[in-house]
């Protein structure tokens, strides 16, 4: 047999993985396994990329953990890589890659996609209290939490309701559609036997998990009581109308005209400008300034003559003024 020559590379680095597609739920560990089956190499190096959202981030490099992982992952034997009390950031891509220098071919990787499941929390639920009969109605659930993203049903009652009521002669006094994706349960018109307790479940492969019961009361809509309340309303409106109307016969909403005559000035048929004397001036100020209080009728007279009346009865009753002298009459 020839013997090989000095120097000459001969071995090829070959790696595997006992799972390619490892699933965990959250706050568990987990391995990813790479084994080299292959190598000449005693010593490769060994290096484990994360790939998440087009983002290439070191896992292990220079011999020691980097990143997020670093306090809670280590190296399994010289290539595997386990990591504890894994969360929903670590789902992703992982890439071991393998140089062995003393091989023909001197690389190999393997990638290994990791998925962690989280468990539903209790999804929030919506649902009509009172709805009418013949009228639509929607009920909602949403959960956010769990990983994968998590499908719905509902309950009536402790009874499973389906994503068509046609579907299944128990509802066939029912109309509704149920969709699982998004939690929404629509009624397209209820009837009475929709009324019940109503509650949603929202699940995974990881668990599920409820809102509490809430009731959806379905009632008869009085169209009689409608009818009639329409009814008292314009018969009102009527009784209004025909007050109003009465009431605006007999004047209570006209202004009383001003008793007396209105002072107006003398027409100018030929056209000269004529003065009047003192006595028509007070005259016809005292003739505008004459105002209503219901039937009360108050004149104000002009300053000149109250003080002439107010002068002469300072006079007649002995009043003095100030300095001991009399007012001046």
């Amino acid at each position: 047999m020839q013997s090989k020559a000095p120097g000459c590379l001969t071995g090829a680095v070959n790696l595997k993985s006992s799972n390619r597609t490892p699933v965990v739920q959250e706050f568990e560990s987990v391995e990813l396994s790479c084994i080299i089956t292959d190598s000449q190499t005693t010593d490769p190096r060994i290096e484990w990329k994360k790939i998440q959202d087009d983002q290439t981030t070191y896992v292990f490099f220079d011999n020691r953990i980097q990143g997020d992982l670093a306090g809670r992952a280590e190296l399994l034997g010289k290539t595997s890589l386990r990591i504890w009390n894994v969360t929903r950031t670590d789902s992703a891509l992982y890439r071991c890659e393998v140089v062995a220098r003393n091989d023909r071919k001197e690389i190999d990787e393997i990638v290994i996609e990791l998925t962690v499941q989280v468990k539903p929390v209790s999804p929030v639920c919506r649902v009509p209290k009172a709805v009418p009969v013949g009228k639509t109605a929607t009920l909602h659930c949403q959960e956010s939490e769990g990983y994968p993203r998590p499908h719905y049903s509902w309950y009536r009652n402790d009874v499973p309701l389906p994503t068509d009521s046609r579907a299944n002669p128990r509802f066939r006094n029912s109309s509704f559609l149920l969709n699982s994706e998004t939690g929404t349960l629509v009624f397209s018109a209820v009837h009475k036997e929709d009324s019940g307790q109503y509650y949603c479940i929202a699940s995974n492969d990881a668990g599920s998990a409820r809102c509490e019961e809430q009731q959806m009361e379905v009632y008869d809509l009085n169209v009689g009581g409608i009818v009639g309340g329409i009814l008292v309303v314009l018969a009102v409106l009527a009784l209004i109308t025909v007050g109003i109307c009465c009431a605006y016969r007999r004047g209570y909403f006209v202004n009383n005209k001003q008793n007396g005559e209105s002072y107006k000035s003398p027409g100018k048929p030929d056209g000269v400008n004529y003065i009047r004397t003192d006595e028509e001036v007070r005259r016809g100020m005292r003739q505008q300034s004459r105002r209503h209080l219901g039937n009360l009728e108050i004149e104000v007279f002009p300053a000149e003559q109250v003080m002439a009346v107010l002068g002469q009865f300072v006079h007649t009753s002995g009043v003095r003024c100030a300095g001991s002298r009399r007012c001046p009459s």
